[in-house]
């Protein structure tokens, strides 16, 4: 595994800690990779008859369904589920959501018609937004200001190993027996969060200070850095949440309008429209690369790109890898688009043939190198600590929103558009996200919570806040 250099370099226990920590938490977001993932290979399984556990082959619309049906049901339970952030705490939480994620995994194993496989999706997809939702909260909050960038990746690292596991196991064993593998899986990933300490900051805000001062202490190897960040804590204007004055809050309101266009611009692009499809694109292009081996070529690019993150974020910033990362996927949905307009007007040979292979690549790379690895990371930064569960929750909202427009409409769009055109929609969503992020999104990268709200609250100025 490839660790920042403060890792590599430094013998303080502090630092270990907060690695394991979480590297354990994000076990759970393991499990949420293989079922981002489980549509790719399974959907394929659906539609064959040989295959599918089912009494018939799977249509079309309950392809698009099974894929999307999650993201739909998210939007209506995001804000219920954030308030249990502040109620039980983080901790709980994750715990929690790994309940449902293993009865949805006996519901996959025993499903015998569509509606047990769109139940068990609907199930799953709450789960896994939910827990896209805790877990950067928790790392955020058990990281020191220094550490935040490294260890905020992992979310990523993790989903990118869950993918890669999906896309490497999926399409080579039965649709039970992968899927008994993912009980399993799902099971042996939520014993460690039993012995995780709850985060520092929810602990306070629940007047457990000593508890919180023991944790901070722990984890950060040192008992006057943990009575500075206690004392940072106390600058919160108000432990106990009141989301009408937050709706009232100028500060508040530019957070949360910044975070909501991210989060939307995220999905947009477009990058999960395709990985969720992403052997059916391959079986489309029509080259001699087998879409299984393809797929797992894609997988294990994304998951190395996730570990080349933790390494940039040592040496730049977030906005110069969210704009890099940008205009990679820019040039490689282009690419996809080109390919397919070529194949409908004249037709592809030779080179030309690997030009998806190659763009598909490209987009997955600068997607989990960037924009996928650091958008959950900065979104929970530009919150202040009371606030930070309400507006992940609602970005959340706007994110899920997007993605269930995205893969259930993705299909639509290339029967009605064709695939050209709809890549390179996705192209110019690449471009104007680029663009908001480059005037709109202040730098976070080694600047306190406290900070950040300074230039929210108009105390500090875009460039104050970089230079500081």
């Amino acid at each position: 595994m490839v660790f920042s250099q403060k890792f590599l370099f430094s013998a303080e226990p502090g630092v270990l800690r907060q690695y394991a920590v979480v590297i354990f938490v994000n076990l759970s977001v393991l499990t949420t990779g293989m079922s981002v993932a489980w549509p790719s290979p399974m959907l394929v399984k659906l539609t064959n008859a040989t295959e599918t556990p089912l009494h018939r082959t799977i249509t079309e619309e309950e392809g698009s369904w099974i894929v999307s049906i999650g993201f739909l049901c998210t939007m209506f339970t995001n804000v219920l589920l954030g308030m249990l952030i502040d109620c039980i705490g983080r901790k709980y939480c994750v715990i929690l959501a790994c309940i449902p994620k293993m009865i949805v995994s006996i519901i996959y194993i025993f499903a015998s018609d569509v509606w047990m496989l769109i139940l068990g999706r609907a199930l799953i997809g709450v789960t896994d937004s939910f827990i896209f939702t805790v877990v950067p909260i928790y790392s955020s909050e058990i990281a020191s200001k220094e550490m935040r960038g490294s260890l905020g990746t992992f979310l990523q690292i993790f989903s990118s190993l869950g993918i890669v596991v999906t896309l490497s196991v999926g399409p080579y064993t039965s649709f039970t027996t992968f899927n008994t593998v993912f009980a399993i899986i799902n099971v042996v990933a939520g014993i460690p969060l039993l012995f995780l300490p709850d985060s520092p900051f929810f602990l306070y805000s629940k007047g457990k200070t000593n508890e919180a001062h023991n944790v901070l202490k722990a984890l950060r190897g040192n008992d006057q850095l943990a009575k500075e960040e206690i004392a940072s804590y106390a600058l919160s204007t108000d432990n106990k949440v009141d989301k009408i004055a937050l709706l009232k809050n100028k500060a508040f309101l530019k957070c949360l309008a910044i975070a909501m266009i991210l989060s939307a611009g995220s999905q947009l692009v477009g990058f999960n429209a395709v990985s969720f499809y992403l052997q059916t694109i391959l079986v489309s292009t029509r080259t001699k690369v087998k879409p299984e081996i393809a797929s797992v070529i894609i997988g294990v690019i994304q998951l190395f790109a996730s570990f080349c993150t933790t390494v940039m974020m040592e040496r730049f910033k977030r906005k110069q890898i969210l704009i890099s990362s940008l205009l990679g996927m820019f040039i490689g949905l282009i690419g996809l688009g080109v390919f397919f307009k070529l194949s409908e007007d004249v037709g592809v040979q030779g080179f030309l043939n690997y030009l998806p292979l190659i763009s598909l690549i490209l987009v997955v790379y600068c997607y989990s190198a960037g924009m996928g690895s650091l958008i959950w990371l900065l979104i929970a930064e530009l919150f202040d600590g009371p606030a930070r569960a309400f507006g992940v929750s609602i970005s959340l909202i706007i994110n899920t929103l997007s993605v269930f427009i995205t893969t259930k409409y993705f299909s639509t769009l290339t029967m009605v558009l064709g695939p050209a055109v709809t890549y390179w929609l996705f192209s110019g969503c690449c471009l104007i996200t680029c663009i908001f992020i480059f005037y709109c999104v202040p730098e976070t990268k080694g600047k306190s919570f406290r900070e950040i709200q300074e230039y929210f609250e108009g105390d500090m100025t875009k460039k104050d806040l970089e230079n500081n």
